[in-house]
């Protein structure tokens, strides 16, 4: 990509997040809305159970069920027993 293609990625990317933080309003959130019932705060305790703790078991539950139920053949996977390079190669 040559310079030119570059800077106009970076603009792009750059003004589409700048209109995103434009169009979200922060600010807007410390007043109240019509209906607006908040429950209670999270504990630390639940804060890490639902945002790390869950996430990490969902990942090993998804990573063990393709490692059980992987039926690919042996000879199809690569590794370092059937990888073959030619003995005879000159520099």
């Amino acid at each position: 990509m040559d310079k030119k293609n570059a800077l106009r990625a970076g603009t792009l990317a750059a003004g589409t997040t700048l209109m995103m933080l434009l169009m979200s309003s922060p600010a807007l959130a410390l007043t109240r809305d019509d209906g607006d019932d908040p429950g209670t705060g999270l504990s630390v305790i639940e804060t890490l159970g639902l945002f790390v703790l869950a996430p990490l078991v969902l990942f090993l539950v998804i990573a063990g069920l393709v490692m059980v139920l992987d039926r690919s053949q042996e000879k199809h996977r690569v590794t370092t027993r059937n990888v073959r390079t030619k003995a005879d190669a000159k520099a």
